[in-house]
């Protein structure tokens, strides 16, 4: 299920179709350095840099907005008709495309979908390209789905030892509530490390807005995860293609969302990727289209019940039978 201005499906490296609506894109940040250096935004060169590549989505540094079509985070999660006015937006766009009405459960599927699409790349792009992860909550952050744009307020953000804002040795800690330094970094030892920091920090960030969700799309977690996971894939597997580094960004996908991925917090028999879905779930490209680099996805996003045949290949409806 892939982004676009009316439907979510796809198993392959697709991404939004270019419009007002959905999907990832630019920044307006004060910092273009790459690698980050101290003092600047966590992420705000990673932004930059998708916006040069795909400005459908303009990503603002900047407090929260409301008002004149902005929808904050916070509004998101407290306000029922802020959520019901996301969805509807979507709902709209399907009658448009198909001729007739979206299940409202199916509406509410795209729109979240098309809400942690581009809120994911928020995590996982700077820890793409900058070995950073931003620590994030939904009151940090606002969208405006009628012209493309997403605000994020940066603030405290884990790295790697050798990154330019990491604080000294004697002022690092492990707590994650504590003070990290006065870049607001926190560091962590090694890349394994880092990997748990990013899910850990995108799952803290998403499981308020999947129990916002979750009444409108009337699934359980288990397939709330799964939807989120396949957003959270699909969005650096297609800027990673943007970026010419597709194959990284699959190996890196891969390795992040593991069965047995370890952010060194084993959880019993669970997978340790939980609450994700485990797997990233890509195959090889067929070999009638080498080019073509396939997944398969771990939910179904419905579209089938407005067009039989917009259904995806790599849908679990048709890859389990």
């Amino acid at each position: 299920m892939t982004v676009s201005s009316t439907r979510t499906v796809s198993s392959t490296r697709t991404g939004p179709a270019p419009q007002t609506d959905t999907a990832v894109g630019g920044t307006e940040a004060d910092d273009t350095a790459t690698p980050p250096v101290p003092g600047t935004a966590p992420g705000a060169a990673a932004y930059r840099r998708l916006g040069e590549l795909f400005p459908e989505l303009r990503v603002h540094c900047a407090p929260p907005r409301s008002g004149l079509g902005w929808i904050s985070g916070t509004d998101l999660l407290s306000r029922p008709t802020a959520l019901r006015e996301l969805i509807a937006h979507d709902a709209a766009q399907g009658l448009a495309r198909y001729g007739q009405p979206l299940r409202p459960d199916v509406a509410a599927g795209f729109g979240l979908h098309r809400f942690v699409w581009p809120v994911s790349l928020l995590f996982t792009l700077p820890w793409f390209l900058e070995r950073r992860v931003p620590l994030l909550a939904p009151a940090d952050v606002s969208l405006r789905r009628g012209t493309g744009e997403l605000t994020v307020r940066p603030g405290a953000f884990v790295c790697l030892p050798d990154d330019p804002a990491a604080p000294a040795p004697a002022t690092a800690t492990a707590d994650r509530s504590a003070a990290a330094g006065s870049s607001g970094a926190r560091t962590v030892p090694d890349e394994a490390a880092l990997a748990g920091e990013l899910r850990s920090a995108l799952a803290d960030f998403l499981t308020p807005v999947l129990a916002a969700f979750r009444p409108e799309v009337r699934r359980g977690p288990r397939t709330l995860w799964a939807m989120a996971t396949d957003a959270a894939i699909e969005g650096l597997w297609y800027v990673g293609g943007l970026l010419g580094e597709e194959e990284r960004a699959r190996a890196e996908l891969a390795a992040l969302f593991a069965p047995g991925a370890s952010g060194g917090q084993a959880v019993g028999p669970a997978p340790e990727c939980a609450p994700f879905a485990p797997g990233a779930g890509f195959t090889a490209p067929a070999s009638d289209a080498p080019a073509r680099s396939d997944r398969l996805r771990a939910s179904c996003c419905l579209v089938y019940t407005a067009q039989a045949e917009a259904m995806c290949a790599g849908c679990p409806r048709v890859t389990r039978g």
